[in-house]
């Protein structure tokens, strides 16, 4: 089967002839029409230890062996993954997709919502309250900023340091304000935007813009980090988190019943509410071209057609 494939880990894939997944106890085989692509996909964490070559895991919807129309995270049984003509799940990861979602929205309401919408969640957000998101041009801060709405949010901050892509989100309703990065005051500009201060902080980039962030909170202001793209290590003052609380909040080791509740339950969201994302749409053959995309940070979902 045609698949893109990792040689060594840190390599980008190549598109080219792969072993075929053989069905297994406790496994389904799926026929792969569509594979997302995120930002784990192109760190490789997950690949610690695992043998090469390997397919791009992923996450997709594709059609199982019995014809249901499923969906599947990145959890596909080694070496196998979405970005293959075929791949190989364990059955507690693969769901059913109900008929009137799209591919892009299943894939899109798998890893990255859930992981905006949990920490949200967490922070029980009040009736009117302000809420920053930093790193929101991308697809859980796009989403997030959307789920901070739903969740009761009275105003929406999104900030991030590509201002083309703050623009169209505040273009478009999604975000109240925009605050630009790596300016020559970000504490300034954020304090600006905040007013009285930020209620609620999601924080999908840690390093220098969470610990610039922390000081334009107020009393009782809840952050909640959930990655580390500007880095993994802060110098905190911690007389700036006093009355405050800042939590670490993760989600890929849920079980996975409770995982797809979750899911299931941001399906009914995204169409209610009509969540709304970017997206950069390409084919399994531009494999390679779709992996630049996600490591240069593409402020979109990357989707691609694996079965015409």
């Amino acid at each position: 089967m045609k698949a893109a494939v990792i040689s060594e880990r840190g390599a980008a894939p190549a598109v080219q002839e792969f072993q075929e997944p053989v069905p297994l106890d406790g496994a389904v085989l799926i026929e792969v029409d569509t594979a997302g692509l995120g930002g784990w996909d192109v760190l490789g964490a997950y690949r610690m230890g695992v043998e090469y070559p390997c397919v791009i895991r992923g996450e997709g919807v594709g059609r199982a062996t019995d014809g249901r129309r499923v969906y599947f995270g990145e959890r596909s049984v080694m070496p196998f993954g979405a970005w293959a003509e075929r791949t190989l799940v364990p059955e507690a990861e693969v769901w059913n997709v109900p008929d009137w979602v799209d591919d892009r929205t299943a894939i899109t309401m798998g890893i990255a919502a859930t992981g905006a919408l949990v920490p949200l969640e967490h922070a029980k957000i009040r009736k009117g309250e302000q809420v920053l998101v930093l790193g929101a041009t991308g697809t859980l801060g796009q989403v997030a900023l959307q789920l901070a709405r739903y969740l009761g949010a009275g105003r929406v901050v999104a900030a991030a340091r590509s201002a083309e892509s703050l623009q169209r989100l505040k273009a478009r309703g999604i975000a109240d304000e925009v605050v630009v990065l790596g300016g020559e005051d970000d504490v300034g500009a954020l304090k600006a935007a905040a007013g009285e201060g930020f209620d609620v902080v999601l924080d999908l980039v840690c390093g220098q813009p969470m610990l610039n962030a922390l000081k334009a909170t107020r009393w009782g202001a809840r952050i909640l980090t959930i990655g580390t793209g500007a880095g993994r290590q802060v110098n905190l003052d911690i007389a700036d988190l006093l009355f405050r609380s800042l939590a670490c909040i993760g989600t890929g080791q849920r079980p996975p019943s409770e995982r797809r509740e979750i899911w299931e339950r941001l399906l009914r969201i995204s169409r209610d509410e009509n969540i709304q994302v970017d997206y950069l749409d390409y084919t399994l053959d531009q494999a390679a071209e779709a992996w630049a995309s996600q490591v240069a940070g593409p402020h979109a979902k990357i989707t691609a057609r694996i079965r015409a």
